[in-house]
């Protein structure tokens, strides 16, 4: 058995299929610590944001990611990715003695880099295609680039600051580029407020860690050893309308009891 599907184990192949699939060509992994990315606030946050006290980071989330290829002149087979990061960015402000107050706001950053993506001549056409006025050239198939995409998760809030506007300066923002006029539509009404430049306020700066993998790939065809058809063997349980019935199937939280005691002396170390 298969991963729970039947028939089929162990080395009985029924045939040899071709598969159509994405291959891999070229793909790095990234570790960015993005120091002094410029926060651009919702009118309210800005607002709230002039008159706090203090900040705190809280969270940070991936909205969506822009990617961008281009063929490397005179070395066949390679092109620069660039990817465009939109990060939703929340922070906590004091105002007073009372509770803090939840701000938020668009962060940008933008990455460069240089990947194998091999060279092909033809020109793919597919019947779930429709030709828009809206769509991006590079998805129509007039050229056969290769396909970017990138994996990530939410990065890690290392910290915020803010700037006073009498200190603003050209050298703060350190990734030049990422303005507020290049945010599309769609993005900055994901909040709830419009977002403001912040002319002449005080301005949010944060600093985000963030891991990524980026990866240039390719239609192919793989000719692959064919066991059988995965057919799932297990059954789909009835809903039970009795609660009590339902509270049966869970196991007894002996965990919760009894916390485990692995990492004690090894000063949170891996083995």
């Amino acid at each position: 058995m298969l991963g729970g599907c039947g028939p089929g184990s162990g080395n009985n192949t029924k045939d040899a299929v071709c598969i159509h699939t994405k291959k891999v060509y070229d793909a790095c992994r990234s570790k960015d610590c993005l120091e002094d990315l410029r926060v651009y606030l919702t009118c309210e946050s800005q607002a709230i944001v002039d008159r706090a006290i203090n900040i705190k980071p809280k969270s940070a989330h991936v909205l969506w990611t822009y990617l961008d290829i281009e063929p490397v002149p005179f070395n066949d087979g390679y092109y620069t990715v660039d990817v465009k990061y939109f990060y939703r960015i929340t922070a906590e402000a004091f105002c007073g003695v009372g509770r803090p107050v939840d701000i938020e706001g668009l962060a940008t950053f933008d990455k460069r880099v240089v990947l194998f993506g091999g060279e092909g001549k033809t020109r793919s056409f597919s019947s779930q295609m429709l030709l828009r006025s809206d769509d991006d050239r590079q998805l129509r198939p007039s050229t056969n680039l290769p396909i970017a995409t990138v994996e990530l998760v939410d990065p890690v809030v290392l910290g915020v600051r803010v700037v006073e506007p009498h200190d603003h300066f050209c050298g703060c923002e350190r990734y030049c580029g990422s303005g507020y006029s290049e945010v599309p539509e769609v993005l900055g009404n994901s909040f709830n407020s419009p977002l403001t430049p912040g002319e002449g306020s005080r301005r949010l700066y944060v600093t985000l860690g963030q891991f990524s993998i980026i990866r240039l790939e390719r239609d192919t065809q793989l000719l692959i050893p064919s066991y059988d058809y995965c057919i799932p063997e297990k059954e789909c349980p009835a809903q039970s309308d009795d609660p009590c019935d339902l509270f049966d199937q869970f196991k007894f939280p002996a965990d919760e009891f009894f916390p485990s005691d692995k990492g004690h002396g090894d000063h949170g170390k891996r083995k």
